[in-house]
């Protein structure tokens, strides 16, 4: 059944509102903490520079900042975009001692910035929940300056047959362990869902290249549990 756009923005948002409490331990549970290593690989595959900007994108409580102020000694601007205002409450308090990394309150299809602004891009288990892709990564490459670049680390299609079944089985108990600790289980069948509603590796790349993305590649982690999406604005 397709939803509508609005409709999966404000189930979207009520999603994130229900866990954001307790996002964070909720990630590490799932992901036997593996997501933290991911993300780290996304920023090592991205060699930012320093004295550059970050924009990163469906932020949550800005783990992927963190990871990219302390590749970069603290020498850059980096902007977190949140769509849900609890997890960017959350977030701000988190990362408050950083001077460096802004917060703002805006949806992925419509970013508050002038054309051509920064030098990286980044979304993290975040392009999957955004109600229109096309108009994210638009938004993306007009806010990017000429050279920049967009990474995306998202949960993808396994290319193991034994592991993706087991993969599978685990994915079923998720709901289940979100209701323990979280006390609700309907959030979690949600994001399982949306996992196994998203496009595959080359989908991606090929959505990627239509909205004008260049030089588009790819690489699976844990043998495609999550892939990370590369590509350049030129």
């Amino acid at each position: 059944m397709s939803i509508h756009i609005e409709d999966k923005t404000k189930l979207v948002n009520s999603v994130f509102t229900k866990v954001y409490k307790k996002y964070d331990f909720m990630n590490d549970v799932m992901s036997l903490g593996i997501h933290r290593v991911w993300k780290k690989n996304m920023i090592d595959w991205m060699q930012p520079r320093k004295n550059t900007k970050l924009i990163d994108v469906a932020s949550g409580t800005g783990d992927l900042a963190k990871i990219f102020n302390k590749k970069t000694n603290s020498t850059c601007e980096i902007f977190c975009v949140e769509p849900n205002k609890n997890m960017l409450e959350m977030g701000k308090d988190k990362l408050k001692k950083h001077e460096n990394i802004f917060w703002k309150h805006a949806p992925a299809e419509k970013l508050p910035f002038k054309n051509d602004t920064f030098d990286f891009y980044s979304i993290s288990y975040g392009i999957r929940n955004v109600s229109n892709i096309k108009e994210c990564l638009k938004e993306a490459l007009r806010v990017l300056k000429p050279g920049g670049r967009f990474m995306c680390l998202e949960f993808s299609k396994v290319q193991n047959e034994l592991l993706s079944k087991a993969y599978n089985q685990y994915s079923r108990l998720i709901p289940f362990i979100g209701k323990l600790i979280v006390g609700n289980q309907e959030p979690y069948e949600y994001l399982i869902s949306s996992i196994d509603k998203f496009y595959t590796q080359e989908q991606l790349v090929k959505l990627m290249k239509d909205n004008g993305f260049k030089n588009v590649k790819f690489r699976n982690l844990s043998n495609g549990i999550s892939a990370i999406h590369s590509g350049w604005k030129i």
